[in-house]
């Protein structure tokens, strides 16, 4: 077992807070298996990368002989967590919920141990709950606590709506915490106060307080915003390898650092080897970002898919080879009118462009190509599309069906 210091070392990579790490300490120390919470959001149907940087130091626990409790908010997804909102979020239903779980169960085992793993629905507490118990929750933290969160705090400012089962969700969470006796949560940033209130309310039930442990938001593909499959901006970890290292391969250079601290298991002092190389000129930046690609791929395919995926990066893009081995896609029915394909309903229906809008930019860029000839037209003959090699950009193809 390593030392209470290099088990530190090992759970400081890729967080930005601890609260608080001396607390952390003398839980190490007692020697005695941690409960390590992690809430799981069943409303996305796709593990990816931003995701799996909590799934993945709740992987570091684990082999450190601890145990992960993954919390499925199958009860409070009801609710929608409005963190970082500015809107109230749209309800699912249970059948929805349920649909969800099935799907992100089948990833999660891509990153952590199951033998390691407690599957937790909180449904099993709250659900039971009772008028009267509710209200002996929410008597445990005041009105002036909860709008503290930012996101409240602007949406006053801003008159626009709170509904009032939303100021309960804080309350949810922080009491999953005290269901599961948790020693550790782990979250992103943007789950501090979620997590605080958990910390709080169990020192309020007569438990020792829960650390807690948060994550950065991992950047997506577009170097811009946070991960996220709404943006379109993201690398699920059961895509095909060719497309997860196509997709690394398109982040701009500056992110690298972040994603091999965040997404890898490349010791840093040889991230900042590889970095201050190709900042120097000493190494090709692009040979940095085939090793990241290498690294991600080889994560979730194992490395044997990895050194595919670079050959087949290197030949289709370096060399300028057009794939033989395209994704196939259907073109979408509502992007056909008459004999005609509308080229940007085209790429928006097969999720290559957030909008119409964005489709005829990437046109007007010269973006968009068939079988390597340039599409510039915004209605092209069906007979054109159809077995062809769609493009766009540089490293996103689909062969139309």
């Amino acid at each position: 077992m390593p030392s209470i210091e290099e088990q530190l070392a090992i759970l400081r990579r890729g967080t930005s807070e601890i609260i608080s790490e001396a607390d952390l300490t003398e839980k190490l120390k007692s020697g005695k298996p941690l409960r390590v919470k992690l809430g799981v959001d069943p409303t996305v149907g796709s593990v990816t990368l931003g995701w799996a940087v909590v799934l993945r130091k709740l992987r570091d626990f684990q082999r450190l002989g601890h145990t992960a409790v993954l919390i499925i908010g199958d009860f409070t997804a009801m609710i929608g967590d409005p963190s970082g909102k500015s809107k109230t979020r749209p309800q699912l239903t249970r059948e929805e919920i349920e649909e969800n779980v099935k799907i992100v169960s089948k990833q999660i085992y891509k990153i952590l141990d199951p033998e390691r793993t407690e599957i937790r629905f909180n449904r099993d507490w709250l659900g039971p709950m009772g008028f009267e118990d509710v209200i002996r929750l929410c008597s445990r933290y005041t009105v002036a606590r909860i709008l503290e969160r930012d996101d409240f705090t602007k949406r006053l400012a801003e008159q626009r709506p709170i509904a009032m089962h939303e100021i309960l969700y804080p309350l949810c969470q922080g009491y999953d915490s005290v269901a599961v006796e948790a020693d550790v949560e782990l979250g992103g940033n943007d789950q501090k106060f979620n997590n605080l209130v958990g910390r709080d309310l169990m020192g309020q039930f007569g438990h020792a307080a829960q650390v807690v442990m948060l994550c950065p938001l991992l950047i997506g593909t577009d170097g811009k915003e946070k991960m996220s499959q709404s943006l379109g901006n993201f690398i699920g970890i059961s895509d095909a390898a060719n497309e997860m290292y196509g997709k690394t391969m398109s982040i701009p250079d500056e992110q690298m650092g972040n994603w091999f601290e965040l997404c890898t298991d490349v010791p840093l002092e040889e991230v900042k080897s590889l970095l201050d190389g190709a900042k120097s000129g000493d190494i090709n930046p692009r040979d940095v970002k085939r090793r990241l690609g290498k690294e991600i791929v080889g994560l979730y395919h194992g490395a044997e898919a990895a050194d595919g995926a670079d050959d087949y990066f290197m030949q289709t893009f370096s060399q300028k080879v057009q794939p033989v081995e395209a994704q196939e896609a259907s073109i979408p029915a509502d992007a056909v009118h008459e004999g005609f394909v509308n080229v940007p309903a085209l790429l928006t229906g097969l999720g290559l462009a957030k909008s119409n809008g964005q489709g005829k930019d990437l046109i007007k860029a010269g973006a968009v190509s068939l079988d390597g000839d340039k599409v510039g037209e915004l209605r092209v003959e069906v007979d054109r599309v159809r077995g062809k090699v769609l493009r766009v950009g540089k490293h996103h193809f689909r062969k139309l069906a």
